[in-house]
């Protein structure tokens, strides 16, 4: 038996909605201010970009670091889990996303459904899912390895997935499948061939990089928004058709926590694996797409990622008070005598 403890504030509240505002999401809504207020441009916009690219290799190289190989080889003992995860995923949001589509000219621009079929090819994430199947006293050390096989597939799948729903939007070429490799999956391997040296470093320093993690997504941020003002493409975007998204957003996410949940019953799994499908079959993760965002659609990336940022805030409030309410049906749980394992600081 494995214990996860969770320390950060999503899951500690049941029903407060005086903290439903993730603090790292509030910095991200500062970021995106402070790029409407003080966009880069010339020479420092070239500069900013630069540093984010180097943070988005710095970002996952620790990825890579943290990965425990063996961990990640154990899970596939539940490969029926992990595939109905990966159908999910990759399969049932995409068809959302398109079934979205037929309201989408009346309600969203052009750029802004390009970003909510973008959010429907975004991997799963792993903190998040991980913290919310612990508070459900689900399936641990799957939704670990589901998140984890979740993030390394969508290295391949999400931008195949993108050229394939939104076409000549995205950077879909040798020169952008190039820039992939470079920015995201050159820096991952090092990190995995490097992890025997940089492992112990990193179980020390864990709020320090994990402050780094958070500040490299901010860097990405502020890039992206910043484009968006001196192009002038935030113009387009209205009050009513932030709440269009904001609706459209939560009915694929209702509907992906239905789906999710109807299927794994069907299937026969124990309470356990439905709580870890659930959660790893309708989040997906801010941290691995928004670096993708920037690599796939460069300068045209800020209002795509609005979506994502939308969908995040909106799958931690709604998941948390799932997760509470999943948790207070079961007896408390005795604790583990064979050790623990410590979850901090999800970025989602």
């Amino acid at each position: 038996m494995i214990d996860v403890k969770w320390k950060s504030w999503p899951l500690s509240w049941p029903g407060r909605l005086g903290r439903a505002v993730d603090p790292y999401v509030a910095a991200l809504l500062g970021t995106v201010a402070l790029a409407a207020l003080l966009p880069a441009s010339g020479a420092a916009a070239t500069a900013v970009g630069d540093a984010a690219d180097i943070a988005i290799g710095l970002l996952f190289f620790l990825y890579g670091s943290r990965l425990s190989t063996r961990e990640a080889l154990n899970g596939l003992r539940q490969w029926r889990l992990h595939l109905v995860v990966g159908a999910s995923t990759f399969a049932l949001f995409p068809l959302l996303g398109l079934a979205a589509g037929g309201l989408a000219p009346f309600l969203l621009t052009d750029r802004l459904y390009t970003g909510l079929l973008f959010l429907c090819v975004v991997p799963s994430t792993v903190q998040s899912s991980v913290a919310l199947t612990s508070t459900a006293r689900g399936n641990v050390p799957a939704a670990i390895c589901a998140g984890t096989y979740s993030s390394l597939l969508g290295m391949i799948a999400t931008p195949l997935l993108a050229a394939w729903l939104i076409g000549s939007d995205v950077r879909f070429s040798a020169e952008g499948l190039l820039a992939i490799a470079t920015q995201l999956l050159l820096p991952f391997l090092a990190g995995q061939a490097l992890r025997r040296w940089t492992a112990r470093f990193i179980g020390r320093h864990k709020k320090v990089l994990a402050l780094l993690d958070r500040g490299s997504i901010l860097l990405v941020v502020y890039t992206a928004f910043s484009r968006g003002m001196t192009e002038g493409i935030w113009s387009q975007i209205t009050l009513p058709r932030l709440f269009a998204l904001l609706g459209l957003a939560a009915a694929v996410l209702g509907l992906a926590l239905t789906t999710t949940s109807f299927t794994a019953r069907r299937l026969g799994f124990s309470r356990e694996d439905r709580v870890t499908i659930v959660f790893c079959g309708s989040n997906k993760s801010l941290a691995t797409g928004l670096p993708m965002a920037a690599v796939l659609f460069g300068d045209a990336a800020g209002p795509v990622i609005l979506p994502l940022m939308l969908f995040h805030q909106l799958q931690l409030m709604v998941c948390a008070v799932i997760a509470g309410r999943w948790s207070r049906r079961l007896p408390e749980a005795e604790p583990a005598p064979d050790g623990q394992v410590q979850v901090t600081e999800a970025t989602g």
